[in-house]
């Protein structure tokens, strides 16, 4: 019998930390496979990037790319993190030349082609054993397509992909990005698959899960642990005997020293990138969870202006994680108060939704609420932050009649109008308060984020002075 290993590594979100240890952990155990003469592949499942990081946010994902090149990996999928926060041509940039191939048989562009540097498949032979790796991502149809991306259902394409792949090798491995519900129902709906490499779920799968004849793999998150397959075959008749698969601690890994001093010269360029002055503010603008604030303020009134048609704006002052002192403000400072993939959004709900929002917000066990997902980055949920609209708040009052008169543009609130607002992609997903998730006519603004929102905010003449206008009252 023969043996091929595949080592893999999942959703890293630019934990740069972790990346000289997994460098140590690949190249050490693919010395010590590879010198007893069994193959090994590097395989990363998407989700390397994170612009939260400085390093891949001041590079545009070049620090990240130049790990996986010093890494090698060999084969990589795409995640909802590269194909959702960076533009076409940025990714275009990142993978036109890359050493390693990016397999994605769901994604193509507008025309339905995929350009250059993405194959559905890649089929490699290891002394006769021939082994096709196929790569799928998430689908967010309604996203991608504003970006010129046409990203199809992975349970449309894979079965005839899979079933024309088989004819040509002995074994079918799927790089997923596509979760770990997802995975169990392709093991258990489309015959011919031998082992599922997962991710997007953050699932750590110390013990491997089968299903029928497939192995289904998960290796956390962060880079605290390695995936590593073993795939036993036989050379004469060409078929898998065995599949077995394990995760590796990466904490107690010494760290490469060379990515190490790669990485932190990455960090310099990006410091030195985002060091770009904005504006100078003349008084500091604050920010408070709980209460109003100049800068919760100045982050509705930009999104207001940044959304057009609006009535109004709505975010919740979570989004948020410091204030803006006086004195030159960076784009470092913008990345370190608001580092999410958050993107505005518009949508259409009636005066009563409003106003159950606002109700909802005043309450103190909503605004300590804390959100993990959607793109969120920060703490807590935070108050309510209002633009284009007056709300009359009694704090004597008992929780859920706090509220007083509402309005938006000088008019009083009517329970029964539709409103357009201004708001953020995450309420759309049910994220802090359901009755985003029910609005209509949704339009998303992409690839722009918050900070993009407030740097454009900056340069407008006057914008700091008006977000010290109190917008929630207490008619006293």
């Amino acid at each position: 019998m023969s043996r091929v290993h595949i080592l893999h590594t999942n959703d890293l979100h630019s934990h740069f930390e972790s990346m000289p240890s997994i460098h140590t952990l690949l190249h050490r155990l693919s010395e010590q496979l590879e010198g007893e003469g069994e193959k090994v592949f590097r395989v990363d499942l998407g989700d390397h990037m994170d612009r939260f990081s400085l390093e891949t946010e001041g590079t545009l994902g070049r620090a990240n790319r130049a790990v996986m090149d010093f890494t090698g990996y060999e084969l990589v999928t795409l995640g909802n993190n590269e194909l959702l926060t960076f533009s076409k041509k940025e990714l275009h940039d990142l993978y036109e030349k890359a050493p390693f191939d990016v397999l994605a048989l769901n994604v193509e562009e507008e025309d339905g082609q995929r350009p250059p540097w993405i194959k559905p498949w890649e089929i490699r032979d290891v002394d006769g054993f021939r082994i096709g790796f196929l790569g799928v991502t998430i689908p967010f149809p309604q996203f991608y397509e504003l970006l010129g991306w046409q990203v199809s259902d992975p349970f449309e394409v894979l079965p005839r992909a899979v079933s024309h792949l088989r004819k040509e090798v002995h074994a079918v491995v799927i790089l997923s990005h596509l979760g770990l519900g997802n995975d169990r129902r392709l093991a258990e709906v489309v015959p011919g698959i031998d082992v599922i490499l997962g991710s997007h779920t953050h699932h750590l799968l110390e013990v491997p899960e089968r299903v029928g004849n497939t192995l289904i793999t998960g290796a956390g998150k962060f880079g605290g642990h390695v995936g590593h397959v073993m795939l036993d075959f036989d050379p004469v008749q060409h078929r898998v005997t065995a599949r077995e698969a394990r995760c590796l601690p990466v904490a107690d890994v010494d760290p490469d020293p060379r990515l190490k001093a790669r990485i932190s010269l990455f960090r310099r360029e990006a410091e030195e990138y985002l060091s770009e002055a904005i504006r100078e503010l003349n008084h500091p603008l604050p920010v408070d969870w709980y209460a109003e604030s100049p800068l919760g303020n100045f982050l509705a009134d930009g999104l207001l202006q940044w959304v057009p048609d609006s009535d109004c704006a709505l975010v919740n002052a979570g989004q948020l994680l410091g204030g803006l002192q006086a004195g030159p403000v960076t784009r470092e400072h913008l990345h370190r108060i608001c580092p999410h993939p958050i993107n505005p959004v518009q949508l259409v709900l009636t005066g009563r939704q409003i106003r159950g929002i606002l109700e909802d917000s005043l309450i103190r066990d909503r605004q300590e609420r804390e959100i993990r997902g959607f793109g969120f980055r920060g703490k807590k949920l935070g108050m309510m932050n209002l633009a284009g609209m007056e709300a009359e708040v009694n704090p004597l009052k008992p929780p859920g009649q706090r509220l007083g008169r509402v309005q938006i543009n000088g008019a009083l609130l009517e329970k029964d109008r539709d409103y357009r607002v201004a708001t953020i992609d995450m309420f759309t997903f049910g994220a802090g308060y359901g009755e985003f998730k029910k609005g209509r006519e949704k339009k998303y603004f992409l690839p722009e984020f918050l900070r993009d929102v407030l740097a454009h905010h900056l340069r407008q003449s006057g914008a700091p002075e008006r977000s010290f206008r109190p917008r929630w009252r207490d008619p006293g």
